[in-house]
């Protein structure tokens, strides 16, 4: 079959967003039957080194806090009734593992995002993940948005300007 996503990748990093494109990897894994929704959520080790005294504890707490939210999302995404679901949490630059090193964690046939995520900081001084994933990915990417705003009968929309 064409157009036929054997391998779906969310992002997810716990912002708006990011839940926005797990939905939306719902809705791809459910129109490409027998497809493995892969849910890849990366630890950022970037500013680690700021914390050196605080670094153990503060790796640990989010890890755990990674692992819960990969638990929440294949929870949700077995409801919906997708069978194959792979999650993976790993440490990094987002910005690397997702754009440049994802291969060594999943295979992907389209890769899906939030159009920004958490880290307002490191997209204002160095780009962001999204932009990079764009550039560098060998598949398909989606990058999800904000949902339409309804205003007194006008639709607005959020645009991010880069």
């Amino acid at each position: 079959m064409a157009n036929h996503y054997q391998n779906i990748v969310v992002a997810v990093d716990g912002s708006e967003l990011g839940e926005l494109a797990f939905q939306k990897s719902i809705d791809v894994a459910k129109r490409n039957i027998g497809s493995t929704l892969h849910i890849i959520h990366v630890i950022d080790t970037s500013f680690s080194a700021s914390f050196d005294m605080l670094y153990d504890n503060m790796v640990e707490l989010v890890r755990k806090h990674g692992e819960v939210l990969l638990d929440r999302y294949e929870l949700e995404a077995k409801e919906a009734g997708i069978v194959n679901v792979n999650k993976i949490l790993t440490k990094g630059t987002p910005k690397n593992v997702l754009s440049k090193k994802l291969s060594e964690h999943a295979p992907a046939d389209i890769i899906i995002c939030g159009a920004t995520g958490l880290n307002a900081m490191e997209q204002m001084f160095m780009g962001s993940s999204t932009e990079a994933i764009v550039r560098h990915a060998t598949c398909d990417v989606l990058i999800v948005r904000t949902p339409i705003k309804k205003k007194k009968g006008y639709e607005f929309f959020n645009v991010l300007i880069t």
